[in-house]
């Protein structure tokens, strides 16, 4: 679909670079953290996002086996490679080139994401999306979507975007939410690109480069680099491009709750991580019934 670019008088401004940090997780993943513990409360509603690009099989084939979640979604996007999932429900899918997973852990449930390959490159994201404290004990459910179900379109200067969450350029995106209304783009800038995206004000925002480099407010970006745009100035953010380059725009509305973080269960208290970790220990986890979204 071929859209006009929104109108985005000024651009917010870059308040912080922040590299990602080599990492890894699960059977011995190597990744990179891009969204840490310590901006969780910047970033609300978001509290992790990790990228991954490796070629070498020995750094990805472990994958991700049996974990569990408790209390926030997560956010699976693919850009090369194939991962299967399996979850306590007998549940399983398998997320290709393009693809996106949405998977709400709500109350809890316990699920694998294995690679389905030996060889070749294994790109993508996670990210973790918090629930409001009225959700965090809501039924577990999961969405694939395969790649032509995730809506595009490509403005007259040859920009192009996926629209995984919310909506760009006028196109509805694959996945909608009310209390966090997220917005989730993955923007392809030709040479001399040239990309607007309006923001709703007090809505937390930040640009990931996956590839090349964009210029963000007038800031210049480098791949692996995020960028925390300010909420103090402008309606949106404006990325530009002198070679082609490929970025996310990731924004969404805060949730302004208290965050208590163990591992893989997020909820408001102490004494709710406690009581996760009672209901862990005693297999409720493996009970859980995930409905389909």
């Amino acid at each position: 679909m071929t859209a006009t670019l929104s109108t985005v008088l000024q651009s917010r401004r870059v308040e912080r670079l922040v590299q990602g940090k080599p990492t890894s997780d699960g059977a011995g993943v190597r990744l990179t953290r891009v969204l840490t513990q310590n901006l969780q409360r910047r970033l609300d509603p978001f509290l992790m996002l990790d990228a991954f690009r490796n070629e070498n099989p020995e750094d990805y084939i472990g994958g991700f086996p049996d974990h569990p979640h408790r209390g926030f979604e997560t956010v699976t996007y693919m850009l090369a490679g194939r991962m299967r999932h399996h979850d306590s429900a007998g549940n399983a899918g398998l997320l290709g080139p393009g693809g996106a997973q949405w998977m709400t852990a709500g109350s809890g449930l316990i699920h694998s994401e294995l690679p389905e390959q030996e060889e070749g490159l294994m790109e993508g994201f996670q990210l973790w999306l918090n629930l409001p404290a009225r959700d965090k004990m809501i039924a577990p459910s999961y969405r694939d979507i395969p790649p032509e179900q995730i809506p595009e379109a490509t403005t007259a200067a040859g920009v192009r975007v996926r629209i995984i969450a919310g909506s760009s350029q006028g196109v509805a995106g694959a996945v909608q939410r009310e209390a966090t209304q997220p917005l989730y783009l993955d923007v392809h800038l030709p040479a001399g690109g040239r990309f607007q995206q309006a923001i709703p004000a007090g809505h937390n925002a930040f640009v990931y480069v996956y590839r090349g480099s964009v210029e963000v407010g007038g800031t210049v970006v480098v791949d692996r680099h995020m960028a925390i745009l300010a909420n103090d100035s402008g309606e949106g953010v404006v990325l530009a491009a002198s070679e082609e380059a490929r970025a996310l725009i990731i924004a969404g509305q805060p949730l302004g709750e208290p965050i208590a973080q163990y591992g893989p269960f997020v909820m408001n208290t102490g004494a709710e991580i406690e009581q996760t970790l009672r209901d862990y220990r005693d297999g409720k986890f493996e009970a859980a019934v995930v409905q389909s979204l």
